[in-house]
């Protein structure tokens, strides 16, 4: 085929990006400009310079597991299926078919041989290869038609860690592993809870909000806002206590904020980022049966990780999954405008766990982080307000990004040496502290990302 038209550079031009950043950590400062939330020319230049050119969260093994299965979703803008062949072995491709461009794939998720566009019947396979063109041999097609291949277009980078699979459509990108870093460690923990493994419960709840996905990004490793946007479930609570007495089993969330409980953070490298807070109650969590066996297959360390401290991880730019005094949570965002965002939930389980401890886990997912919970729909409504409030464009930075800067500290704590990571920032002290420095990683790499796709994209453009 013909070399791609190039597509002319952005109007704006050259954009400064390190304007959008006060980072002046030496100094006590690190802001954010609101534009970065509100400015669709920046929307358009993250979608291709972060999404489309990183390695981004695509699915979780557990939602494709045999062969022939296949699972639809997008890497940036762009469509994407994701299949295993006949021997099993993971393949994804933007989902366009070669003759007219239509989706070869219209459905979520499922198990076929065969994918057929449902325009003029093409037809491809588990590989990606065309295997029918309707009516090939009546065609006249030319010479030069045969010779180009009709196959999908493979996504050139695919890996998976631990079940958790990623994909970029930069070849360029470097290896996963090095793309996670520590994040490494959090997602074994989360593994290695169950001797089994982990999986995705079947079905999942999916809703857009209206607000910038950074917002998503960062209300994951928010503990600030807990008491405040969530103070409707935090009633409930109080009230069911007060019927049940003894007899109540959770998490008081009210009194966690009374008994000094010890949280922290990690601002690891890429962006990802975690926060940690002291359990309350882990002897109401589902894995509690099993904590002798936990500690004698991991090691006391990490079973009093999995056992004693909630963790909200965040794989930047596009997954989270919490597994925290409430309960385990998989979360998958995608940016649909500058305004609005796609989020995917998911209910993450060991895999073979008894029932019991399963009807635990789903009535406390219930009741808290589904759609129709009493938690979700508390952030679905800040969201909404803090995009409607940064339209007031006189304001320019937002001063959110500043608590626990006092108590952060550059490189490992005693609590990063404990697990063997080296982050770039940790801070600890009481849950009221609720640090805002772990949202740092997120803003430096979205900065070193935008730096880097529109260098690469200059020199791209820069003739011989």
């Amino acid at each position: 085929m013909n070399r791609p038209a190039q597509r002319p550079l952005p109007d704006a031009g050259l954009v400064d990006f390190d304007r959008y950043l006060d980072d002046r950590i030496d100094e006590g400062q690190f802001a954010v400009h609101r534009d970065i939330f509100r400015d669709e020319f920046l929307f358009d230049l993250e979608m291709k310079y972060i999404f489309e050119s990183n390695w981004v969260f695509l699915c979780h093994a557990s939602q494709l597991p045999k062969p022939h299965d296949f699972f639809s979703t997008h890497i940036g803008r762009q469509p994407v299926l994701v299949t295993r062949n006949a021997a099993s072995e993971l393949k994804a491709f933007l989902n366009t078919c070669t003759h007219k461009g239509s989706l070869v794939c219209l459905n979520r998720s499922g198990n076929r041989k065969f994918h057929s566009c449902t325009y003029h019947g093409w037809t491809f396979d588990t590989n990606g290869r065309c295997v029918s063109i309707k009516d090939h041999a009546d065609a006249a097609y030319t010479p030069a038609f045969e010779a180009h291949s009709h196959d999908l277009q493979a996504v050139p980078k695919l890996a998976e860690y631990r079940g958790w699979i990623f994909a970029s459509l930069n070849a360029d990108v470097v290896p996963l592993e090095q793309h996670l870093g520590d994040a490494r460690v959090f997602i074994d923990l989360l593994v290695e809870q169950a001797p089994g493994g982990m999986e995705l419960v079947r079905g999942n709840a999916s809703y857009t909000f209206p607000g910038n996905w950074k917002m998503q990004v960062e209300n994951c490793l928010d503990g600030y806002h807990l008491n405040i946007a969530h103070k409707g479930f935090i009633e409930i609570t109080r009230r069911r206590i007060a019927r049940a007495g003894a007899a109540y089993k959770g998490p008081d969330i009210e009194a966690m904020f009374g008994i000094n409980l010890k949280t922290g953070s990690f601002g690891l490298k890429n962006g990802h980022a975690l926060f940690f807070t002291e359990n309350p109650a882990p002897e109401f969590r589902p894995l509690w049966p099993q904590r002798e066996q936990l500690a004698e297959r991991l090691g006391a360390g990490r079973a009093k990780w999995l056992l004693q401290y909630g963790r909200n991880l965040t794989i930047f730019p596009n997954v989270q999954c919490t597994d925290n005094a409430v309960i385990g949570q998989f979360r998958v965002l995608r940016p649909l405008a500058t305004n609005l965002t796609e989020m995917e939930i998911y209910l993450w389980v060991p895999v073979g766990e008894p029932p019991e401890a399963r009807r635990q886990r789903l009535r406390q997912y219930e009741d808290f982080f589904n759609i129709s919970s009493t938690g979700t729909p508390d952030d679905f409504g800040a969201y909404r307000n803090c995009q409607e409030g940064m339209q007031a464009r006189a304001v320019e930075w937002l001063q959110g990004h500043g608590r626990g800067m006092g108590r952060m500290v550059r490189g490992a704590n005693d609590y990063a040496r404990e697990l063997g990571i080296e982050p770039e920032t940790c801070s600890e002290g009481p849950l009221n502290m609720s640090d805002e420095t772990l949202f740092h990683a997120n803003y430096r790499q979205w900065l070193r990302l935008m730096k880097e796709g529109q260098r690469r994209e200059l020199a791209a453009r820069a003739p011989d």
